[in-house]
């Protein structure tokens, strides 16, 4: 079929057996869909961009045409508005990523972007290239869970592109198409093709490689964007996942510092009742100060993640953080194992979607660090998932700080003896018995199996940047206290250093 697609781009085809190549790539092409949909397991991940005239809009138009639209979502993302400007830059495109079994298709998405954005002069080449490696490991992500990523440049020159828009304005049908915006993107030609191919050097990669295509003749460049994308699919479809592979390629981890280890707490520290409670107001006023702060408000937010070993204290820490705050302010999100939604995407996606805006807070009890734990420990996770995990974890976290979230993190420990002593309590106290489960119980035989997961957490995710303030909690006094004075040093650290 290759050859008769050919053909039809060279122009040697005749009318017969155009029609009859082109009914036969679009059956195709839905068949492959249709059977990636049953399947659900593997989301495709469609990037159309290029140069304003190059074609990007009349080949996705003929793959809406073509493709089954209850199986596909099409985004053409504009400015940020105010919500998506209060979160990292990739917040938007992680919201929008197809789950498994069905195709997303972007126009221009996270490249259009950062191209037009240091075009403009908003940011300038370190930013951009911190954008880069953003997308990188999005993209490297995205391949390494399953995705299938087809990116697709058309290339077109600037004398084309002024006949072609030329073409449109004169065309009573398509003259929409052209606007001021679409002259002055002309008039930036050259800044646009060198800062693109740039990035498109840059993010070209063996699990998300690029597809350069002449551009400014759009059924030529449709035949051959469909013609790829149904190659690919077909490859997927008959268990061919050589991108999958590179992006799961085992990695080195490497601690990030010093690492702090459990075995180096003094778990016998504690406070006096009357000492708790006087501590406990002035930090919780203290706390309530802060993020009223008009400076807070406008350019800040907070992540506080919560774990610990079971019946550590997560649930009575956090309690009396929310205390201090306004509840229209803040959420707290429990985190369980994922549902059929969550399932069907990126492990990481669902903590991307809970990120809060400039002012708010959200509190997670349990958090992404369930994947180098519970899922290490439990085989949920192979190994070479947990592995890389570390290193998504540290980028997810950088794209965090990058946007003025505050991240604090907190490990509250307990020794075996003090855990047993609660799990006894909970078992006897009718409003807490509730808590103890058989998998608590399960999961304190494998107390060393924790213990060394948790000691490799803090080895390779307790950064200069995003540190983990590890809190003694064999006392529930000194460990509550000890969180909010330190959630309240890192926002007054943050604001202090205006980032």
């Amino acid at each position: 079929m290759q050859k008769r697609i050919n053909r039809l781009i060279e122009g040697q085809a005749d009318k017969k057996e155009r029609k009859k190549t082109l009914q036969e790539l679009r059956l195709k092409l839905l068949r492959s869909q249709l059977a990636l949909s049953e399947a659900a397991e593997i989301p495709v991940v469609i990037m159309v961009t290029g140069q304003v005239g190059s074609g990007r809009g009349e080949t996705v138009n003929l793959l809406n045409k073509w493709l089954e639209n209850r199986g596909m979502e099409t985004h053409a993302f504009g400015p940020p508005n105010d919500e998506e400007r209060a979160r990292p830059p990739m917040w938007r495109y992680w919201r929008s990523l197809p789950p498994a079994g069905r195709i997303g298709i972007y126009v221009n998405g996270w490249y259009g972007e950062a191209v037009i954005d240091r075009v403009q002069g908003l940011i300038g080449p370190a930013v951009l290239e911190t954008r880069v490696e953003e997308v990188r490991e999005f993209e490297k992500t995205l391949a390494a869970e399953g995705a299938l990523i087809l990116k697709f440049w058309y290339r077109i020159s600037r004398e084309r592109q002024a006949e072609r828009l030329h073409q449109l304005e004169s065309d009573p049908v398509n003259r929409w198409r052209v606007n001021e915006l679409s002259w002055l993107r002309h008039e930036q030609f050259d800044a646009i093709d060198e800062t693109a191919h740039q990035v498109v050097e840059a993010t070209d990669s063996a699990w998300a490689p690029w597809h350069v295509l002449e551009g400014g003749h759009p059924e030529r460049q449709t035949l051959q964007t469909a013609a790829i994308i149904l190659d690919r699919m077909q490859d997927r479809l008959r268990g061919r996942r050589e991108e999958v592979e590179s992006a799961r390629a085992p990695v080195k981890c490497r601690p990030a510092r010093d690492p702090q280890t459990l075995e180096a707490l003094d778990l016998t520290q504690t406070l006096d009742k009357t000492t708790y409670h006087e501590e406990l107001t002035r930090w919780q006023d203290r706390l309530s100060q802060l993020v009223r702060d008009p400076v807070f408000r406008r350019d800040y937010a907070v992540v506080a993640v919560f774990e610990g070993h079971d019946a550590a204290g997560k649930g009575g820490s956090i309690h009396r953080v929310t205390a201090a705050l306004d509840a229209r302010h803040y959420r707290v999100i429990s985190v369980a194992a994922p549902t059929d939604e969550e399932r069907a995407q990126p492990w990481i996606w669902r903590f991307w979607r809970q990120l809060p805006s400039h002012g708010r807070m959200t509190i997670f009890d349990r958090s992404w660090y369930g994947r180098v734990l519970v899922e290490r420990v439990e085989g949920f996770a192979e190994r070479t998932d947990w592995r890389r995990a570390y290193g998504e974890i540290n980028h997810f976290e950088q794209n965090l700080l990058r946007s003025n979230i505050i991240l604090a993190k907190f490990w509250l420990a307990i020794d075996a003896d003090e855990q047993l002593a609660r799990f006894q309590a909970r078992a006897e106290t009718p409003w807490k018995a509730h808590k103890l489960t058989e998998e608590d119980w399960r999961n304190r035989e494998r107390w060393d199996d924790y213990q060394a997961a948790i000691n490799d957490m803090l080895r390779y995710t307790d950064t200069t940047a995003a540190p983990w303030h590890v809190i003694e909690a064999n006392d529930k006094r000194f460990a509550r206290v000890k969180v909010i004075k330190r959630l309240c040093a890192a926002i007054e650290g943050a604001m202090e250093s205006g980032g």
